[in-house]
């Protein structure tokens, strides 16, 4: 497989080695087994695929993970605490039960052998930015859901008892994509402005200090920043989502241009009155943007074993 491949170069050599046609199944699927490079069959039950694919080689996938993190116990705690935590460091450390200094050396080895990488808040805080932990992404969806969901319960999948796996995943299960479609939000709102746009997007990612988290974040060449949120409740988007962001940006002490909101069910009709040059909405269906056209030159060469 290509050296750390993106989110949107996974997502999309997902979509054309699996002929994916329904994009909100693909990206449930993608959050469960992307990055690997197996095939799966969107006519069988997420359920069914994990089972086939997962439970049943336990043994096989577990030994060749092991070979990564060399089977030790502070690597896999670590990769656990964010799989299922907030994503930062200092948060990982303290549910890991590790101490500051084990716990940097094991995530400097983690980030070398590819299994995550270091996210930064996009804009410096100003206040007690000694204090702002920084964050981590798994570099692979697949890894993220093992971690999460497979390592923490090996026991009874080890000795083929899945109960307990499947009464932690029907708790995770509605809201494991969600970090999925933040991360292809950032790209949807690069490739939208940078194609309509000659003052294109330098930097992007999320904003987070003591006190504020906002969802994304992006500079342009020109200097001017770009504020967005992510919405999945099943409602509607409202129109005070606009404000909720704007008091966040203000409280960042942030000076923002212009706003974006991807909402993964809609938007109510008072919030799409709002739509101008600058606020921007995303849908579901706008993430599709992303997989035009689709081509073998697309598909990652990958070198893991096939289950």
């Amino acid at each position: 497989m290509s050296a750390q491949p993106t989110i949107l170069q996974q997502f999309r050599s997902f979509c054309y080695q699996n002929n994916a046609t329904n994009l909100e199944t693909a990206l449930e699927y993608f959050a469960v087994f992307g990055g690997m490079g197996w095939r799966v069959d969107f006519t069988q039950s997420l359920n069914e695929l994990i089972a086939d694919k997962v439970l049943d080689n336990y043994r096989y996938i577990h030994g060749d993970t092991t070979k990564i993190t060399q089977s030790k116990e502070i690597h896999h705690k670590i990769l656990t605490a964010l799989a299922v935590g907030d994503r930062r460091e200092h948060s990982a450390f303290k549910k890991a039960q590790v101490d500051r200094l084990h716990g940097e050396e094991s995530i400097d080895f983690l980030i070398a052998e590819g299994l995550l990488k270091s996210d930064k808040s996009v804009e410096k805080p100003l206040v007690d930015h000694e204090k702002v932990s920084g964050k981590l992404l798994f570099s692979q969806p697949f890894m993220r859901f093992w971690f999460a969901l497979i390592s923490p319960n090996y026991k009874g999948i080890k000795a083929g008892e899945y109960d307990e796996f499947y009464d932690r995943w029907r708790e995770m299960k509605l809201e494991f994509s969600n970090h999925v479609y933040q991360q292809l939000f950032l790209e949807l709102v690069k490739k939208a402005h940078n194609e309509n746009s000659d003052d294109k997007i330098m930097r992007i990612g999320s904003y987070w200090d003591t006190q504020v988290e906002i969802d994304l974040l992006a500079k342009t060449k020109s200097g001017k920043m770009i504020a967005g949120t992510c919405k999945f409740a099943k409602t509607k988007a409202k129109k005070n989502e606009i404000t909720k962001l704007q008091e966040k940006c203000h409280k960042a002490k942030l000076d923002i241009d212009a706003y974006v909101i991807f909402s993964k069910n809609k938007f109510s009709t008072e919030l799409k009155k709002e739509k101008s040059e600058t606020l921007q909405l995303f849908s579901l269906n706008s993430l599709g943007n992303l997989l035009l056209d689709l081509s073998e030159e697309d598909l990652l060469v990958n070198t893991n074993k096939k289950y």
